[in-house]
């Protein structure tokens, strides 16, 4: 290990202190590998008919919703890479799913069942926020630097190893393995979720009340736990996340307060428009 993390400050060293990331991590992949396996795996995603992605042309005022949504979150001034990545966004149609995720490069997936189990806009603001959290984060690189090891990753770099790529782009659509992140890595983007919505319209602890809600129905409604019964194994406890989220909140000293009557008349209108209500 000690030998790995000198190899990496050396090559750091040499291509200079901006090629070791804006959030201060000695990150071996460079932003462009980022977007170059972002775009893999969205490309898998997107040929990949069991994911049954909603049509853009077909759907156009939901995704117009959400994707102002996001840009009101990219635009707070606190998302690293704002400019750098995609932050693409595609809505997968399936009810039984209570989930969100977002790829290296910023190409983010939600899913139907979430939107229709969250009430309101700062809810959905909320996750919304912690996923651009992950890809800003470079959560997945991190991930791929901790497992796959440096030699790897510098054959990966130099363009000698890109059949690992495709593969590894391949796994990261098929199982989403190394979008599993750790409760370290889940913390961080809860927190950095906090600091983005900051800056929006949206109560800025929007996080918290999913958190509160999975909370009071685990295991009242059976359901619903079947289906984030795996993700409490792998996530901090939502009780967890409902006390330090609105802690982080008060610290940044943000306004928790909803973001209004005409807001939540559109995300109805949204939910509505999905066949969600």
């Amino acid at each position: 290990m000690k030998k790995s993390i000198i190899t990496l400050l050396a090559f750091c060293g040499l291509l200079g202190a901006s090629s070791c990331d804006k959030n201060n991590n000695l990150l071996l992949f460079g932003i462009e590998q980022d977007k170059q396996l972002g775009q893999q795996v969205s490309n898998e995603i997107n040929n990949d008919p069991s994911y049954n992605i909603l049509s853009e042309s077909q759907n156009r005022e939901a995704y117009a919703y959400l994707e102002g949504m996001r840009d009101e979150i990219l635009n707070s001034g606190a998302v690293e890479y704002k400019d750098d990545f995609a932050w693409e966004l595609k809505i997968i149609d399936d009810q039984n799913v209570l989930n969100a995720f977002a790829t290296p490069g910023g190409y983010i997936y939600v899913y139907t069942g979430l939107i229709k189990y969250l009430e309101d806009p700062d809810d959905l603001a909320g996750v919304m926020g912690h996923e651009i959290a992950h890809a800003d984060l470079r959560h997945t690189s991190r991930n791929l630097q901790n497992n796959y090891g440096i030699q790897i990753l510098l054959s990966i770099i130099s363009g000698q190893a890109d059949s690992e790529l495709s593969q590894i782009a391949l796994g990261l659509a098929t199982n989403g393995a190394l979008m599993q992140f750790s409760q370290k890595f889940e913390k961080e983007s809860d927190l950095k979720s906090v600091e983005y919505l900051a800056g929006t319209k949206y109560r800025c602890d929007g996080a918290a009340t999913f958190f509160q809600k999975l909370e009071e129905e685990n295991p009242a409604n059976e359901d619903i736990f079947s289906q984030i019964s795996a993700f409490f194994s792998t996530h901090p406890q939502p009780a967890d996340r409902a006390d330090y989220i609105p802690e982080e909140a008060e610290k940044v000293g943000c306004s928790t307060k909803p973001s209004g009557e005409s807001s939540q008349q559109a995300y109805d209108l949204f939910k509505s428009n999905l066949g969600l209500l």
